[in-house]
């Protein structure tokens, strides 16, 4: 949470970061309560630079299976 607070902190400012903390605290204990279900942390928040590789990658290996293309067509060698 600490975490999710200051990247918030630091795009919207002090009071939009306690409002949205507050919410997503209010969110997992309403889940927890209502769907009877233990809180599982996030191992850790993925950034927005972190999102949008995974977006390329994603995009690129879309690519990939579209054209039908293989390893040797791109040219990467396997050992």
């Amino acid at each position: 949470m600490r975490d999710f607070f200051h990247r918030i902190n630091f795009r919207k400012g002090r009071v939009s970061a306690i409002s949205a903390t507050a919410r997503k605290l209010a969110v997992i204990i309403w889940n927890m309560v209502i769907k009877v279900v233990p809180y599982i942390n996030p191992e850790g928040y993925l950034f927005l630079d972190q999102k949008r590789k995974l977006g390329l990658v994603k995009r690129i290996k879309k690519q990939i299976d579209k054209f039908g293309l293989t390893n040797e067509d791109i040219g990467f060698v396997i050992n």
